[in-house]
């Protein structure tokens, strides 16, 4: 059986852009042909119950290449394997849009992954280890999955009750379309937070968290200390420089040409999770990463709102990180793992800052950006140590 590789992907969506964005939004999926009669390339749509699209073709240019599980053949894909391993939580009232989505670009009614909700969003969960024992809650960054733990979740689990999820907009989570139930504004995921957090029953939690999503939950543990064992920042945002998105996820918060390049999976997940840092994505990953891309046209509306709203607000949240972090009344047992070849974060004044703040740093001097992708099993160990010392009850 031939393989597709993700070149034949780009070619694809860069041709027809325009028509698979139609397509999804409307609901069902186009004819994509070639010149070649003999090798045209069918996208069927398949039902509401089921979990995407397939993209038929003859064995010659690699049947059964399914675009809704990232696999060359019939059987199970690595996306579908995650999934099983997960569960779906109800957590945070759908504010009422009162009316069916629409797109932003062309006012057509959007499909049912792009609707929110009637009441309560759907947020996908993986979770391990024993319910007695002490909780930790691993969040992903932006943008990312919480697939990204895969490594971190199975060394938690030894003596942890772990999980990991996915934000809203991300992954197998819910994306509602902009403005209809949920807006993606970075206050609106800080009160998602605490009714995850609530809806999981979770009393005490240790909260580990990468990325650009590190000011959110700061916000949430200085308003919740008495919850919070252990905060773990994974390279946040912590100066002034920090403030500003680097220009392969800034692209996406542009009008018109960001809503095109977040529909573009190799975009929306291969380059940005691969030009920050050492990480070298392998292919059975990079489907998993896809999929949310190429099954909907909701996950690429979902980034082009995210990323306006970081470009809008991640310097008040920074600064409100620094200033909770340095706060004499801030009693949480804070510790910052930095991977030293961060390309998009620079390390300049974050040892200072940690030092001022009486925080502890860990070097992760072969990690980059995601950390948890480059050490997986480096940092699962070192939260482990961490949140063993001077553990709270």
């Amino acid at each position: 059986m031939a393989m597709i590789h993700s070149s034949a992907i780009s070619c694809i969506h860069n041709r027809h852009i325009k028509s698979l964005l139609l397509g999804r939004l409307a609901g069902s999926v186009p004819v994509v042909s070639t010149r070649n009669r003999s090798s045209r390339f069918i996208c069927r749509a398949i039902g509401e119950q089921d979990d995407g699209y397939l993209l038929d073709a003859p064995v010659s240019i690699g049947d059964g290449f399914s675009f809704s599980g990232g696999k060359y053949s019939d059987g199970s894909s690595p996306a579908d394997d995650w999934f099983k391993k997960g569960k779906m939580v109800k957590a945070h009232p759908v504010s009422d849009p009162g009316e069916k989505a629409k797109d932003p670009i062309f006012g057509l009614a959007m499909g049912a992954s792009s609707q929110a909700s009637d009441d309560v969003f759907r947020w996908f969960c993986v979770e391990g280890g024993n319910a007695d024992n002490p909780a930790v809650l691993l969040i992903h960054g932006f943008p990312s999955q919480a697939y990204s733990y895969r490594k971190v979740l199975p060394i938690l689990s030894k003596n942890y009750h772990v999980i990991a999820f996915d934000w809203l907009g991300f992954g197998f989570s819910e994306k509602p379309q902009p403005k209809y139930g949920f807006d993606y504004a970075l206050e609106e995921y800080e009160s998602s937070l605490e009714s995850l957090i609530n809806a999981l029953s979770l009393d005490k939690v240790s909260l580990v968290v990468q990325g650009y999503f590190s000011p959110v939950v700061v916000k949430y543990a200085s308003n919740h200390q008495d919850k919070v064992n252990n905060l773990i920042l994974l390279n946040p945002p912590l100066t002034a420089k920090h403030a500003n998105l680097p220009s392969t996820l800034s692209i996406f918060s542009n009008f018109l040409l960001g809503e095109i390049f977040s529909q573009d999976p190799l975009r929306a997940s291969d380059k940005t999770l691969t030009s920050c840092g050492p990480y070298k994505m392998k292919e059975e990953d990079a489907m998993v990463y896809r999929r949310p891309y190429l099954t909907s046209g909701s996950s690429g509306f979902a980034l082009n709102a995210i990323s306006r709203a970081m470009k809008n607000q991640l310097k008040a949240y920074v600064d409100d990180t620094r200033r909770i972090l340095t706060d004499q009344n801030w009693n949480v047992k804070t510790t910052v793992c930095w991977g030293q070849r961060d390309q998009w974060l620079s390390p300049d004044g974050v040892e200072d800052f940690i030092r001022d703040s009486k925080h502890k740093l860990v070097d992760l001097p072969m990690a980059g950006h995601h950390v948890q992708e480059d050490r997986g099993d480096e940092l699962g160990e070192i939260i482990a140590g961490i949140i063993s010392k001077g553990r709270r009850v």
